[in-house]
């Protein structure tokens, strides 16, 4: 009995780990893209912002839209972000992390966004939130949003998606 538990807490592990890392990969498409959409979409970035300074010789200006315009902004291009690296991570958890059959692939599509729909409108209202009544910066509001959504999505794609 005791071998079979330890069996187990090796494989979730193990799992948690391969999560993780697709997490990350998932999470840095977000960014790029939210960050990308901030600077030529919906410019929403700040002088002070670490996206401007660090990259800022990539032509891109900082914004001086007041804050309330910044914070809806900045929820358009996480949004944007949202979709496109939540496509790829259903793709590669399906691939590599879990175990698809649970349901027909269509519902485990629409189950696995709806979860993580649910977890990146809690890290949007963060966003929008911290941006509009505290004056952070852009970027680091999405990184805020990304901590804010990776529990969630873990126990919503682990106990209602797939099938381990």
């Amino acid at each position: 009995m005791r071998s079979m538990f330890s069996f187990l807490v090796s494989v979730l592990r193990m799992q948690f780990v391969k999560y993780a890392i697709v997490g990350v990969v998932a999470t840095i498409i977000n960014l790029v893209v939210a960050e990308l959409c901030a600077a030529y979409l919906w410019p929403c970035l700040t002088e002070g912002d670490l996206f401007v300074k660090h990259l800022g010789f990539l032509g891109f200006e900082p914004s001086n839209v007041p804050e309330a315009v910044r914070a809806v902004r900045a929820v358009y291009c996480n949004l944007v972000g949202f979709v496109i690296a939540n496509f790829v991570c259903w793709l590669l958890n399906r691939a590599f992390v879990f175990t698809p059959g649970r349901h027909h692939w269509a519902v485990e599509f629409l189950l696995f966004f709806s979860g993580s729909a649910f977890a990146i409108s809690c890290g949007s209202g963060v966003i929008w939130a911290l941006i509009r009544f505290f004056g952070f910066q852009t970027t680091w509001s999405f990184v805020i949003n990304v901590v804010v959504s990776v529990l969630v999505n873990y126990v919503v794609r682990k106990f209602f998606v797939f099938k381990s």
